[in-house]
């Protein structure tokens, strides 16, 4: 299925850097989408309006360090709901839970607080960007760790070839733009 006008628009606006972090990996950078007030307010309304076609239930947004966080305070607000960041290791000031995901080269974790989400919460859990899908499926360890639902992954773009649906099958996975 073709993209709509919108969602073209908003890939169009996505920087390609090739290279970057190290040879052979392209970087989507939306630091030029998200410069643009109205590219932004429409990635924005096009987000809410996946989660409102996928008819979710969400008490809470969760959000991934550090993209994801610009993305998920602003779709809480929308959404009428609260906002809980995941972050790296030693940023979060009170008690944590803490997930380990695998990276091409080693080991790396996220955290978040330990009362975060309540038992009954439904949780939407947003990043920027899904790749391989491992600091997704850690950020959904915790939230079920906690005894909260996972009621979909929500990401701007998606990386089909590297398949990370595939580790998050147990919940929705919604993604505005596919490269």
């Amino acid at each position: 299925m073709e993209p709509s006008p919108a969602v073209q628009q908003l890939s169009r606006s996505i920087r390609d850097v090739p290279d970057f972090p190290k040879p052979g990996i392209v970087f989507r950078d939306i630091t030029t989408l998200l410069r643009d007030p109205k590219l932004l307010h429409l990635a924005l309304d096009e987000m809410v309006h996946l989660v409102e076609s996928a008819s979710l239930h969400v008490d809470r947004v969760v959000a991934i360090e550090s993209r994801g966080f610009i993305l998920g305070a602003a779709l809480a607000d929308r959404l009428g709901v609260g906002f809980v960041p995941i972050r790296k290791p030693g940023k979060l000031p009170w008690r944590t839970v803490a997930a380990s995901y695998a990276l091409e080269y080693g080991t790396d974790s996220i955290e978040m607080h330990a009362d975060a989400v309540d038992a009954t919460d439904e949780v939407l859990i947003v990043d920027d960007l899904i790749a391989t899908g491992g600091t997704a499926a850690a950020a959904g360890e915790l939230v079920t760790r906690l005894g909260a639902r996972v009621a979909a992954y929500l990401f701007l773009i998606e990386l089909t070839a590297l398949s990370g649906r595939k580790r998050l099958a147990e919940s929705p996975v919604l993604s505005l733009i596919q490269f």
